[in-house]
């Protein structure tokens, strides 16, 4: 009898039962499915076919990248090396003062290595403000400060124990004057800045000294913003130094302040409001101290070169164009006056110095009531008297300015529609 022979079928092959036995079963996710002779073959094809070999451009491709990478890495790694070579340097008081410049890094630095840990401010008269960075602290009384000297404040942050109301007194000619610490009065009494002689000279006249140390020309144009309307003068003086001018490209002094930067011929204001010094202190840990010294080394350099000196002037301009527009909106008149100092203050010669006769270049071409103090001085030292020509002015700098001051003013009319100018005692 002739035996009977099975068709072959694909999932009955011995080969397909091994390997269905063996490992396509094994995985539970697979010995459920239904096997085919194509599935099993395609399993097979994954598994037992050579890799696809690569092209040329895959394999440059790939070369590319392994370098990119290894380069990244590089960079990563040296960066990671100057930065911490760059915090030890740093917290070497030495090596600070070596690169350190007048710049904002360098400032901010200073400011972090005596204060930062406590987040006070550079002096213990000053108080945190939103706006300008800082501002003398009010109903401050008979504080010590320099040379043996005692400070006050009114309840306003205003130098000395006298109040300024709101309204103006009756006959009473109201005198607005901005400055930096040479006004303020840094090493002289209540008594003794040049605010304070002006307003004895003037019996009918009211001073208020809104100098403040530190302040550059931008902060005294928001200082006056703020206080413009609340006075009301009838004149506004500005103590110029040409020395503050610098301070006017800077958002870091005595601590953190805002600054105005010209965009489209228009002053537009940044860093304001102006940080916490507890916050300023905790972003510290996060800035690049590498950066920062790269910074320095950038910027002291372009000083040198005259790069940032020139740079000063257009902002300075537009900041001082402001102010006079500022005042003449509220009604007052403005009169700069410059400030002679340090190098100047002995000058014998009578002639001009080129600081001064940009200052009063400027002053004549915007209309701008312009006071020359430099022959109240010259005059004084042809009498044998000796300036201090170091540091800020002491009494008598303050006295001869005051005198020069009221002199001009009374001059030039500024006074008119009051009685002050008939009550000056003293002539020169």
């Amino acid at each position: 009898m002739e035996t009977m022979r099975r068709p072959w079928r694909p999932m009955s092959s011995p080969c397909v039962r091994y390997l269905r036995k063996s490992f396509l079963t094994t995985p539970r996710t697979i010995w459920r499915k239904r096997l085919t002779s194509r599935s099993i073959f395609l399993s097979m094809g994954v598994i037992f076919l050579p890799p696809r070999q690569t092209s040329a451009r895959d394999s440059m491709r790939a070369d590319k990248l392994r370098r990119g990478l290894s380069w990244t890495l590089y960079a990563l790694a040296l960066a990671a090396v100057f930065e911490g070579v760059s915090r030890l340097a740093l917290s070497s008081p030495a090596f600070l003062g070596r690169v350190a410049a007048n710049d904002d890094p360098s400032w901010r630095l200073r400011w972090v290595a005596s204060h930062g840990a406590t987040g006070r401010l550079q002096y213990e008269i000053d108080e945190w403000h939103p706006r300008r960075g800082w501002a003398l602290k009010p109903n401050l009384r008979d504080v010590p400060v320099q040379r043996g000297k005692t400070l006050s404040s009114n309840s306003r942050g205003v130098r000395g124990r006298r109040e300024h109301g709101d309204a103006k007194a009756a006959g009473v000619t109201r005198i607005l004057v901005l400055g930096d610490s040479f006004t303020f009065g840094e090493d002289v009494g209540d008594d003794e800045t040049y605010s304070h002689h002006l307003g004895e000279m003037l019996p009918r006249a009211e001073v208020i000294n809104l100098g403040v140390h530190g302040y550059g020309h931008d902060q005294m144009l928001i200082y006056l913003q703020e206080e413009i309307g609340r006075y009301r003068p009838h004149v506004v003086i500005l103590g110029f130094l040409t020395g503050d001018m610098e301070r006017n490209v800077l958002s870091f002094r005595d601590y953190a302040k805002p600054r105005f930067v010209l965009e489209g011929g228009r002053l537009a204001l940044r860093n304001s409001p102006v940080p916490a010094p507890g916050e300023t202190a905790s972003r510290e840990k996060w800035r690049s101290k590498f950066a920062d010294v790269v910074s320095m080394l950038w910027l002291r350099y372009r000083w040198k070169s005259g790069a940032i000196p020139e740079e000063t002037r257009e902002p300075t301009l537009a900041i001082l164009d402001e102010m006079k527009e500022t005042i003449e909106r509220a009604g007052a008149r403005p009169a700069f006056a410059y400030l002679p100092a340090y190098g100047e203050i002995d000058r014998t010669d009578p002639g001009m110095t080129g600081q001064e006769r940009f200052f009063f270049s400027y002053c004549r071409r915007r209309g701008i009531q312009s006071m020359y103090l430099r022959p109240y001085f010259l005059a004084k030292l042809k009498d044998g008297v000796t300036f201090k020509t170091q540091g800020h002015w002491g009494p008598l700098e303050h006295r001869t300015a005051a005198e020069g001051i009221r002199a001009y003013l009374v001059d030039k009319n500024l006074l008119s529609g009051n009685t002050a100018e008939r009550h000056v005692e003293g002539g020169l």
